[in-house]
């Protein structure tokens, strides 16, 4: 259950900003009792790299809640919010803290990103997108919104999970833009279709409508529910093709076709990335840690005029691109990167990205 959006301003995200306030200014304790207890855990120097990263995400959600609340007062205590100059200032806030974010993590958890194939700007610039991307790992929609805006300068509509707003940050960022939450499942909530093209009406030479038709992060107990769940609505294709799937869910197809059939300008950019997939649980994150991985990125551009026109066509063509990403992801899992401290030659390693 969600807590209704007064709690989520005026209690969490005031004690998100004190708790942080607090942390930074206890951090020389911190790193030193996890230096203290670092022989007795496995990995090199995990625990002070973990509490340093999870204090630093703190203090970025506090500094982005400043932030906003600057650019709440600029805007007349929230009387032009909405128009035109404060949304594009919230695009450029959401790409240096994004930025921010990545070269904290790159440092302290030894990881790069690389990009491979098309970029969302080679295949027609200045035309809009639908980006379509896999959905599995910890922060993988993080890397995919700061590629989107850092790297290609698009600025991008999300369809997410109504959950991720308890994050104070992404809550009232994400709520300021043309971005919409959903609770797929619940009671009560219907017509998400509808909202998703509502969503995805009207874009721009620079927008890029994303959306995760898994739902949700690749697991296998999902991936066997959501087989059994097709056969149970009688999709016995369907099932069969997603069996046949070792990496991802089967795709849910409603939003994807409701957005292209509101955006029939738009290309559509597939996403696969490897390297944070296998981290499914807590613990997987925690034996992980630090990372020293290598993340690559997938894009392939498809111009609308190669979309298919029919309904079946179209779920067809979304299960055929599901099946060459699951077979690019076996074919493209990075080797962990040795962990050293030749910082010359770590940096050669960093890619331009």
């Amino acid at each position: 259950m969600l807590a209704p959006p007064w709690a989520r301003r005026l209690v969490i995200a005031p004690l998100v900003v004190i708790l942080a306030v607090v942390l930074l200014t206890t951090l020389p304790v911190w790193l030193l009792l996890t230096l203290a207890a670092s022989p007795f855990a496995p990995g090199h120097l995990r625990l002070p790299r973990l509490v340093f990263l999870g204090i630093v995400y703190v203090v970025w959600d506090a500094a982005a809640l400043v932030s906003l609340a600057g650019l709440w007062v600029a805007s007349g205590f929230g009387w032009k919010i909405r128009t035109p100059a404060f949304q594009r200032a919230h695009y450029v806030l959401t790409g240096l803290f994004l930025r921010a974010l990545f070269w904290v993590a790159r440092w302290s958890l030894h990881l790069s990103i690389d990009v491979v194939g098309t970029d969302p700007d080679t295949g027609m610039p200045g035309r809009p997108e639908i980006v379509v991307s896999r959905h599995a790992g910890p922060g993988d929609s993080f890397v995919l919104i700061h590629a989107l805006v850092n790297w290609f300068e698009r600025e991008p509509r999300i369809v997410l999970k109504a959950t991720l707003q308890w994050d104070p940050a992404v809550d009232v960022l994400l709520n300021r833009l043309p971005n919409r939450f959903i609770s797929p499942g619940r009671p009560g909530v219907t017509d998400l279709e509808q909202h998703v093209g509502a969503l995805a009406s009207g874009l721009d030479h620079n927008d890029a409508f994303v959306i995760f038709p898994e739902g949700g992060n690749f697991t296998p107990h999902r991936r066997v529910r959501a087989i059994a769940g097709l056969r149970a609505r009688g999709l016995e294709d369907m099932a069969e093709r997603a069996e046949r799937l070792r990496n991802l869910l089967p795709p849910k197809p409603g939003g994807l076709l409701a957005a292209i059939d509101a955006a029939p300008d738009a290309g559509v950019i597939f996403v696969a990335h490897t390297g944070l997939d296998k981290m499914i649980t807590v613990g997987d994150v925690w034996r992980e840690l630090p990372m020293d991985k290598r993340l690559i990125m997938r894009f392939w551009s498809v111009p609308p005029e190669e979309i298919p026109a029919g309904e079946e066509e179209r779920v067809a063509w979304l299960y055929d691109w599901w099946a060459r990403i699951d077979k690019w992801i076996d074919e493209h899992r990075p080797e962990p990167r040795p962990l050293g401290t030749d910082w010359t030659a770590r940096r050669a390693a960093v890619p331009s990205r």
